[in-house]
């Protein structure tokens, strides 16, 4: 009989999960750990290159991150790129130009004023007119032949990793993590039902069987605050999922083109990206969509986000605190109309055409089956809509849930130090500590 008793059992077999699997066998002395994905293959969600941006966020290019964000991003973003230095195979982190293009007078000027304000801490960021964007991206400062009438400006760099396939990367975290001779399982269509706490260990009950574990580390999405308030933790939290939806146009960029954030919003700007897994596109989103579902192109989990959701005055209060502010009700309702066929690429393009200005209504088509969902944490004690990585760590229990919004998947060695640390400090094992800020960190811990 399979053996299914494990020191960690993992359930997500996505990006973070992989990461926390491939950390557990490298850099501890924890022996066995099992992954558990309810799916048939690894990363078959938000960490699959059709659910994402594919964008490694470093803190350059992201306008709405602070210069103290930025600075910690890209730390543990640089974390990616020595695992990928130290592996046999890369064939997950890829180089692209990118830039942050700026539209307007008014634009501009935030973009120069905060493009100095970051050089110390991105000293490869260059600041480019009109002229040197045409240079890297003609698409972008060009229009029928003749530079775009509004004053353009972009801090960009040409030679620097920028684009990352999470789903090929979770493959090559449990090959690695193989290699070190550990017992590393992967156990596919394992949907997880239930966790059951007991005096020594966890039994986690599956249509295949029960699997036992010491410790739990739930990296599921949104599913990771289901299973949290089934035992118990977390109760204080809901989700608001929110779907981000593409489209794709011929092949008109060369590299990733990130547009300024407007500060009033809390989703992601609009960008475009040379897509990997369409060679020959140009991919441009994502759109912002509430949906009552915590999954994206799979069937039900409307239900599940009732439970997670836990409607109540306290959520209604939020909503409705978000709902108050024009520039996200229009933001939100407009958003709306661009997954209605037909209409959508009429509205769509006008907001694209910041990015290309030379772009057609016919060049668009909607990326059928791109985009997934990041679950939103809501608490419910602050009344707060919590944008960003969320992570429920119980005092007296061995079990952590993480839910990772971007740059969840940028951080996802970083996050997975973090919780090998809690891991191992409360199983009595060996973290190898200095080993691994050597290999992955340049000597330098994360503050």
């Amino acid at each position: 009989m399979e053996n299914r008793v494990f020191d960690v059992v993992i359930v997500g077999g996505g990006v973070t999960g992989t990461a926390l699997a491939y950390t557990l066998a490298k850099y501890t002395n924890i022996k066995s750990t099992a992954i558990l994905e309810k799916y048939g293959s690894l990363a078959p969600l938000n960490s699959n290159a059709r659910s994402n941006s594919q964008t490694l966020h470093c803190g350059d290019i992201e306008t709405n991150y602070t210069l103290e964000k930025a600075k910690s991003v890209k730390h543990t973003a640089n974390m990616l790129v020595r695992y990928a230095e130290q592996t046999s195979k890369n064939d997950f982190l890829y180089k692209y130009p990118k830039m942050i293009l700026a539209v307007g007078e008014d634009e501009c000027e935030r973009l120069e004023k905060r493009h100095h304000e970051f050089a110390e801490a991105f000293p490869y960021m260059q600041l480019w007119d009109a002229a040197k964007i045409a240079e890297v991206e003609p698409n972008v400062a060009l229009k029928d032949g003749q530079m775009r009438p509004e004053k353009i400006l972009a801090s960009g760099c040409t030679d620097e990793y920028s684009a990352v396939n999470y789903g090929t990367l979770c493959k090559s975290f449990i090959e690695s993590a193989r290699k070190t001779g550990k017992d590393v399982r992967v156990s596919l269509s394992s949907k997880v039902d239930r966790i059951l706490k007991f005096d020594d260990h966890y039994e986690l009950q599956t249509a295949h069987g029960t699997y036992m574990a010491k410790f739990v580390v739930v990296a599921a999405g949104a599913h990771s605050l289901l299973l949290a308030h089934q035992m118990g933790h977390g109760l204080n939290l809901s989700t608001l999922p929110m779907a981000g939806s593409f489209y794709f146009a011929p092949q008109m960029l060369n590299g990733k083109v990130y547009t300024m954030q407007n500060d009033k919003l809390p989703f992601a700007a609009l960008h475009g990206d040379p897509d990997l897994t369409e060679p020959g596109k140009t991919r441009l989103g994502p759109t912002a969509l509430a949906l009552p579902k915590l999954e994206r192109y799979t069937g039900g989990t409307y239900l599940d986000f009732w439970r997670t959701l836990k409607l109540d005055r306290k959520v209604l209060k939020v909503f409705w605190d978000l709902m108050k502010d024009g520039t996200i009700r229009n933001y939100i309702l407009r958003n709306m109309l661009f997954e209605i066929p037909w209409l959508n690429k009429k509205l769509f393009v006008k907001d694209a055409r910041k990015i290309l200005p030379g772009l057609t209504t016919d060049e668009l088509t909607y990326a059928q089956g791109y985009g997934g969902v990041r679950p939103q944490v809501i608490d419910k004690t602050t009344r707060e809509l919590k944008l960003g990585e969320a992570s429920i760590v119980p005092d007296n229990d061995n079990v952590i849930f993480n839910m990772t919004p971007s740059p969840g998947a940028t951080t996802c060695l970083g996050n997975a130090y973090r919780d090998a640390q809690i891991i191992c400090e409360r199983l009595g094992m060996e973290l190898k500590r200095d080993e691994l800020i050597h290999d992955l960190l340049d000597g330098e811990d994360l503050s």
